[in-house]
């Protein structure tokens, strides 16, 4: 690592002699986009650049405070200044046509449209559903890692109990018990590589159960219905209002199950209120089923806790679903199925025919995150980062889309627009703003129904700089359609 004045080139001499820490922090965040700085690249220490560039320390300190704000760079101690997430680089005048955009905005969305989405080049993602990786609790991980390692037996290196580990089970139970005021038994409790498992598992199982159709919100998760569709199942679409899902639209489905998002509908942002729950409890009692995703209840902002369906339902009508996929990482691939008894031997079985269980060392790390505490702290540490991010976001709206209505912005990871100018298709929108170098999702993607057209947009994986960008950039899109 380089310092002082051979850092970045930086050169005393230009200085200015008003808004040093302005300078300093443009510099920075210049070598972070066009790639001098890279993810992991340390900062000199503040004493030392300062004397380099022979201002007061406070100037640097400054500097380095905004950038941390930004979400750029992480104090570590005596791991110093880190740089954690960089700025796209800047946008370069197109000297060719448009590329062209993902060919799931001229359609209908087919299997592979996240992954397309996914692999699209663009300078800024603001797509649903991604955490903020950078955040991911690596220190915390390793050390738990190792310490399991040290005493772990060669017995516990062997084929596990197909549920889960035991040690996570117990923890899981704990964790559902403080955060979502859910009482759930252990021996009840699945491990599962997601909810995208738990849905493939219970596909037979609802099947045999006679049930062949899984009611859903409307707008509500596509990646969720093609999964329920890949099982066979069909999803009739429930209208929402302010309160949740409508029951006598559900009635009227004669659907058996229901599917639901109710601590922070998806991807709307509405909590499922107490009259409606008790509506619920009642088409419940008829003998429906409610299988709740509480995909990522544990982000609220300025609203207090929801306690989870299971908590107030009685435990033969809801099967809860959860994972870590938003409070950690998807690529642990770790999740949590807690289903109603007379559905857990056959689910059981599912699993184990499907992989014998989840790997079992990432289930013991995680079951000491979790008892130690460590999760709480770092649930924490994102709710205050990602409310910044999101603030951020509403303030960008307000500038560059004044007219878009905005919804679901008291939790979650994400809000959901909408407008009124129907003539142009959110399909339209997200394809133009990808040729503007900003991923999202058409609100149409996730409706089976008719209404408003808008944009799902997620804002916990970028800094709050990236995010103000990335709205402008979708509001030059929509001017450019109008």
């Amino acid at each position: 690592m380089t310092s002082g004045s051979d850092f970045l080139q930086l050169d005393a001499a230009a200085v200015p002699a008003d808004g040093k820490s302005d300078w300093l922090a443009r510099r920075l965040r210049r070598a972070m986009a066009d790639g001098r700085l890279t993810v992991g690249s340390r900062l000199p220490p503040t004493r030392v650049l300062a004397a380099e560039l022979r201002v007061s320390r406070g100037v640097v300190a400054e500097a380095y405070r905004r950038l941390t704000e930004d979400g750029h760079v992480e104090g570590r101690r005596r791991g110093g200044t880190v740089v954690v997430a960089t700025p796209p680089p800047p946008a370069t005048t197109p000297t060719g046509p448009p590329p062209e955009p993902v060919g799931a905005f001229s359609g209908e969305p087919g299997n592979d449209v996240f992954d397309a989405l996914r692999a699209a080049p663009a300078r800024i993602d603001l797509t649903p559903g991604r955490p903020d990786l950078t955040a991911f609790p690596r220190t915390a991980w390793l050390r738990a890692e190792r310490a399991l390692l040290t005493g772990l037996s060669a017995d516990e290196l062997g084929y596990g109990d197909p549920r889960g580990t035991p040690q996570l089970r117990r923890a899981v139970a704990n964790w559902l018990a403080r955060t979502r005021g859910m009482r759930a038994d252990p021996a009840d409790i699945l491990i599962v590589a997601g909810i995208a498992q738990a849905l493939t598992l219970l596909h037979p199982v609802l099947r045999a159960d006679g049930i062949d159709a899984v009611a859903v919100e409307d707008p509500g998760s596509l990646g969720t219905r093609q999964h329920l569709h890949h099982g066979g199942l069909a999803t009739p679409p429930v209208p929402l209002d302010p309160d949740g899902i409508r029951i006598d639209a559900l009635r009227a489905t004669g659907a058996r199950a229901v599917l639901l998002t109710p601590a922070h509908q998806f991807p709307m942002g509405m909590v499922t209120g107490g009259e409606r729950r008790r509506e619920l409890l009642r088409w419940a009692r008829d003998g429906g089923l409610i299988l709740e995703d509480d995909y990522d209840a544990e982000h609220r902002y300025d609203r207090p806790p929801v306690p989870a369906l299971r908590s107030l339902l009685a435990d033969d009508q809801v099967c809860y679903l959860g994972s870590v996929s938003k409070l950690l990482a998807p690529a642990l691939r770790i999740g949590w199925m807690v289903p109603p008894r007379r559905h857990l031997a056959p689910l059981v079985d599912a699993k184990r025919f499907t992989d014998l269980g989840n790997a079992a060392l990432p289930q013991l790390v995680l079951a000491r995150l979790l008892e130690s505490g460590t999760l709480e702290r770092h649930l924490r540490l994102l709710r205050d980062r990602h409310r910044r991010r999101r603030d951020a976001m509403i303030t960008a709206l307000a500038t560059h889309l004044p007219a878009a209505t905005v919804h679901g912005t008291a939790a979650g990871l994400h809000l959901t627009i909408t407008y009124d100018t129907p003539d142009i298709p959110d399909t339209a929108l997200a394809a133009t703003a990808l040729t503007h170098g900003v991923k999202c999702h058409p609100l149409s993607w996730h409706r089976q129904l008719p209404g408003s057209p808008g944009l799902v947009l997620g804002y916990a994986a970028s800094p709050a700089g990236v995010i103000t960008e990335g709205v402008a950039a979708l509001g030059r899109a929509l001017r450019e359609l109008t």
